[in-house]
């Protein structure tokens, strides 16, 4: 054998030499393709396929949140410049801001289909500021329905959280008063009030961080 070539027998006995080098690469080549062969049935390659979709989707995704992260930085930064520069007079102390709020009077059951049975609770809230006018305050209202007359693990009848999105929707403004009104459906608690309950209100201010309580005896229904 020659150190550069290998000889190779045909069906008719004649020899061929064929350099090594060419073996070799014949050889790497067809594990190569043995391997790309094996690896790329088509439910693999639909699957890869579905996956590189899917990143593409999520790419874009992620792009439209980083553009809208983007927008909203810009306008927070505008806002701070616009705060910082304003003069001592309207700061925050000096704005008009909640200093109390106030159960409606006219917070109590209510029969909305006329059926003869009071199956909803409405709760009149109404912010005020230092003057006692009232103020749309921007913030989360907690109302509770209690008995106090029961011990304590049965004197709540009820608890409901309003978030400032849903809060913002429930103000009104008539001819004789503004306030929030929040409904509740009470269906299942009526049946069990035998006595006035007392409707207790958390009213958490988010401009000032500040938290307001009140409550109210109502009339049974």
């Amino acid at each position: 054998m020659n150190d550069q070539c290998q000889i190779s027998k045909l069906s008719n006995n004649r020899k061929v030499m064929v350099p090594s080098s060419i073996l070799h690469c014949a050889f790497y080549f067809f594990i190569i393709l043995t391997l790309v062969t094996g690896c790329s049935n088509p439910d693999e390659t639909g699957s890869i396929g579905v996956q590189i979709e899917q990143l593409t989707q999520e790419k874009t995704q992620l792009q439209k949140q980083l553009e809208q992260s983007q927008k909203e930085n810009e306008q927070l930064k505008q806002q701070v410049q616009v705060l910082s520069g304003l003069p001592e007079s309207v700061k925050l102390e000096n704005l008009n801001l909640l200093e109390n709020i106030k159960i409606g009077r006219y917070t109590g059951f209510f029969d909305k289909d006329k059926d003869g049975r009071k199956e909803k609770l409405i709760v009149y809230i109404q912010p005020t500021d230092e003057q006692g006018n009232a103020l749309k305050a921007v913030g989360a209202a907690e109302v509770q329905l209690w008995n106090l007359n029961k011990t304590s693990g049965q004197a709540m009848l009820g608890q409901w959280k309003i978030e400032p999105d849903e809060l913002k929707k429930l103000w009104f403004e008539t001819l004789v008063s503004i306030y929030y009104r929040l409904t509740f459906d009470v269906a299942d608690i009526i049946d069990s009030l035998q006595e006035p309950p007392t409707v207790k209100v958390t009213f958490t201010d988010y401009l000032t961080g500040k938290v307001f309580n009140e409550q109210k005896v109502i009339k049974a229904p």
